[in-house]
């Protein structure tokens, strides 16, 4: 049977194989496209692209919030930033409000670098031990 869409194919195989932190990257990637998008579409004057983004964006912001693993040492103040984001993403929608969607994205560029990071040095000493990554 044909694929009708490889790339939804590739996408769906690469969410499905991602490890728990690469699954944890793509979320906030995924946040960064839709506030991107719900910038221009502020821009545009398109409220409809814009609210559609932004909730992706705060679905995005849940999901971070209902994984995070609140045993590890400052889970409590990324829940604090979670929920900072999350609000504001909420009055950015209500307000067309450009300079509150640049402040979370800040934000969120700052903890996908981060965890990025964290997956990299990861990597390196799993290789540096004979493991896989």
């Amino acid at each position: 049977m044909a694929t009708k869409n490889p790339y939804q194919a590739y996408q769906n195989n690469s969410v499905t194989t991602a490890s728990p932190g690469e699954l944890t990257l793509m979320l906030y990637n995924g946040c960064l496209k839709f506030i991107h998008l719900a910038k221009q579409a502020i821009e545009q004057n398109n409220i409809e692209e814009k609210h559609k983004n932004l909730i992706k964006a705060q679905n995005i912001i849940r999901e971070l919030m209902v994984t995070l693993e609140p045993k590890f040492d400052g889970a409590e103040n990324m829940m604090r930033l979670y929920d900072f984001m999350l609000q504001e993403l909420i009055a950015a929608n209500l307000k067309n409000d450009i300079k509150k969607l640049n402040d979370v994205e800040e934000l969120v560029t700052g903890f996908r670098d981060t965890w990025k990071e964290v997956i990299q040095l990861n990597r390196k000493q799993s290789y540096a031990q004979g493991g896989k990554a």
